[in-house]
């Protein structure tokens, strides 16, 4: 509570100086108070700018982090890329082996279906039971290959022979002729 100087008219001098000196004591505790909450709210405002400055480097440190982060993951998602295209070839060049080995497994089954057929037909001409007459025709046939060739030898033997004659006619004329 504030008193105007003009109240020690109203009180006396003893009086208005009792109360100037408890307005003054009064204006010094307040001022007092005062001054501890400017040193208190001087001191929050300190620890307050020292939070503010260390969450300030908290959010570079965190921003810093989430741009990494962010680098990070376009990286990997071009490595993801990058592999699943690497795959997805090689999926491919499987797919072609497949293809290959099962072309080639089918040639290798038709030819064996061709030679297990050649062997069922072999197996049917060589059996046990044909073997016998076979190796007849197969005496028949070399008996008259033998008694051709023997033909034709006969017959070479007398075309020599007469060859032979052909050529002794010839010299005594041939020598008749000279004289």
């Amino acid at each position: 509570m504030l008193v105007c100087p003009s109240s020690t008219f109203f009180f006396g001098p003893q009086k208005g100086k009792k109360l100037l000196e408890e307005e003054i004591k009064m204006t010094k505790s307040v001022r007092d108070s005062l001054q501890k909450q400017l040193a208190t709210l001087q001191s929050e405002a300190y620890q307050l700018e020292g939070i503010h400055k260390e969450k300030e480097e908290l959010c570079r440190k965190l921003q810093f982090q989430y741009d990494e982060s962010e680098q990070d993951s376009a990286r990997q998602l071009e490595h993801n890329k990058k592999s699943d295209e690497l795959l997805e070839q090689h999926r491919c060049e499987i797919q072609g082996f497949k293809l290959k080995h099962r072309k080639q497994r089918m040639k290798f089954e038709n030819q064996l279906q061709l030679l297990i057929e050649q062997h069922k037909n072999l197996h049917s001409v060589f059996t046990l039971e044909r073997l016998p007459g076979e190796i007849e025709s197969a005496e028949k046939t070399k008996s008259q290959l033998l008694s051709a060739e023997q033909m034709k030898l006969d017959r070479l033997h007398s075309l020599e022979e007469q060859l032979e004659e052909a050529k002794e006619l010839k010299q005594p004329g041939s020598t008749a002729a000279e004289n």
